[in-house]
């Protein structure tokens, strides 16, 4: 262990002279990690535009990836001859699927926990091996700071966190600025994209489900189009309704209702408790028996979306669908809440028991 340690630590000082020397495809020195901060952003674009590798990293959850979209599509739409290759949480490794442009999707161990810094060594000194030339981390979280750097890469691109951090920082040999907490995740992702040269037109979920699975959930669904899709539990239940607030809404709902939930003994147990509050009986219910595919292919076939701030909500605005959600008030929610005509949402007050002070009334005077 102790040899593989110090080699390790080899292998990733050796990364940061990569960084510092120059390009290893051709192109000119990598510049200090504050860089692009002062001086014209497009450098960056031009300079990779040759670019033959390129690792993505984001290892957030479920909502973060599908925020994530937009701004690869933009990479690969601006690099469109380099092998293209993603690491994200392999919970939701899956989802890539329905991005059949990625050349390749790594799956890293996010979910529930993380691996100990110990335990990256094998699979950073695999990454190494690849020799990227492009490493582009958007999420920022230490973890994902300290894989970019050890992984290595002669341009690596970061973004500049709300607070500076020293170590995380020099993780990079490139960070763009874009504001925090001004708009939706995917476009501060992308509005970086397009800060630093990549040519983008406009945001764009560019996704595609695959054929078997939309004829398993054709089939599932005995080809209704008519229903809305409800994701009724959040991770959380101060971040939910209260099941009777929610119960008296879904039973003022005319159109069949399709129900999904988790497959957590939490949400499981909580779905059986609604379930005898529901005046007309779901016409589906998936009780966590949904894949990934299967859930955006469901969300993508529904006329609405109703939910809170969960993950299945992120799903709905990928497929491109109309949704109601409910979020509780905090400082960060502007970045996951959906926008556009299409959207409604309610705040409420957090509370142990659910939100607050969003009424069965106040969520059908929403519907418009």
């Amino acid at each position: 262990m102790r040899d593989e340690f110090l080699k390790f630590i080899s292998h990733v000082i050796n990364s940061f002279s990569e960084g510092v020397r120059g390009n290893a495809f051709g192109g000119p020195k990598a510049v200090s990690p504050n860089f692009l901060i002062s001086t014209k952003m497009s450098i960056f674009y031009n300079t990779i535009s040759d670019a033959k590798k390129v690792l993505v990293v984001d290892l957030g959850f479920l909502g973060d990836t599908i925020h994530m979209l937009p701004g690869l599509w933009s990479i690969r739409e601006g690099l469109p001859h380099a092998r293209l290759d993603v690491m994200v949480g392999d919970h939701i490794q899956s989802l890539m699927g329905v991005t059949p442009w990625v050349d390749r999707v790594l799956g890293y161990p996010r979910y529930p926990k993380g691996p100990k810094w110990y335990q990256d060594i094998g699979r950073v000194m695999k990454l190494r091996k690849e020799k990227y030339d492009v490493i582009i981390n958007l999420n920022g979280s230490d973890r994902s700071c300290f894989l970019t750097f050890a992984i290595g890469a002669p341009y690596r691109l970061g973004r500049v966190p709300p607070r500076e951090k020293f170590i995380t920082n020099h993780c990079f040999t490139h960070r763009v600025k874009v504001p925090y907490r001004t708009m939706p995740c995917y476009l501060q992702r992308w509005e970086c994209l397009k800060k630093v040269g990549f040519p983008n037109k406009e945001p764009v979920f560019n996704i595609s489900i695959p054929e078997a699975v939309k004829e398993k959930v054709d089939k599932l669904l005995a080809g209704r189009r008519d229903f809305v899709h409800v994701s009724p539990f959040t991770t959380e239940d101060y971040k939910g309704l209260p099941l009777n607030i929610l119960a008296r809404f879904l039973n003022f709902i005319e159109k069949p209702l399709v129900i999904s939930c988790a497959p957590s003994e939490r949400e499981l147990k909580k779905l059986h408790q609604l379930l005898p509050l529901l005046k007309v009986k779901p016409w589906r219910v998936f009780e966590g028996n949904l894949s990934l595919q299967e859930l955006a292919c469901v969300i993508g076939s529904s006329e609405k979306h109703m939910g809170g701030d969960s993950g299945a909500l992120h799903v709905a605005l990928m497929m491109g669908v109309s949704t109601l959600s409910w979020f509780r008030e905090y400082p960060g929610k502007v970045e996951w809440l959906p926008i556009g005509p299409k959207h409604r949402y309610l705040i409420g007050e957090m509370s142990p028991h659910g939100l607050q002070k969003i009424s069965s009334e106040d969520l059908q005077n929403a519907l418009g």
